[in-house]
């Protein structure tokens, strides 16, 4: 079992292997253990940022489960507003689960497409810029809006690619503030 003990060294902890036996083991063959991640290169430990899979991985996914959660409660929405005089109360479920699986489907992969695109951008500018700051999310919102609204043409791109930049910046700048004032 690992304790914490007030030491010289606050960078490391006590370990004790025989604690539960409750054996008089003698405070010099207590292992001390490091607190903090250890890294094979120093190169690792001096960045603080998620991987490019993880960063990928993280986006997409919390993309797609925030789109479908979102277009389910939407589905529920219009499966209550599609009911008929008539209906029985296993119709009605039905017209509610069918409306809300599909467009909690359909939000959650146009949402997570979105989040694969910002993820793959702002990994892109990370590994371009090696930097990693409030301007690389503003950059990847842009290319991400402009991106995603590609196929429907030029002026729709430069739309949605200054709203992407705008919310990547309201969204950066809203991160600053909790990390301030709400100490999370």
């Amino acid at each position: 079992m690992a304790t914490n003990h007030s030491s010289d060294d606050e960078s490391t902890r006590l370990y004790h292997p025989y604690q539960s036996y409750e054996l008089p083991i003698k405070a010099q063959h207590l292992y001390k253990l490091p607190t903090s991640p250890e890294y094979l290169f120093t190169e690792e430990s001096l960045k603080k940022r998620r991987s490019w899979g993880e960063n990928l991985t993280f986006y997409a996914g919390t993309a797609y489960l925030g789109g479908s959660v979102a277009g389910a409660a939407a589905g529920v929405i219009s499966g209550v507003k599609s009911f008929e005089y008539g209906d029985t109360t296993k119709l009605k479920i039905n017209r509610i689960l069918n409306s809300s699986g599909h467009k909690g489907r359909s939000l959650g992969c146009r949402i997570g497409a979105v989040g694969l695109i910002y993820a793959g951008i702002e990994s892109g500018v990370v590994a371009y810029t090696d930097r990693d700051d409030v301007w690389t999310s503003v950059v990847a919102g842009l290319g991400t809006g402009a991106v995603f609204r590609a196929a429907r043409g030029v002026r729709s791109a430069a739309v949605a690619g200054a709203l992407g930049g705008m919310v990547a910046g309201g969204v950066m700048a809203g991160k600053q503030v909790l990390k301030r004032y709400a100490h999370i």
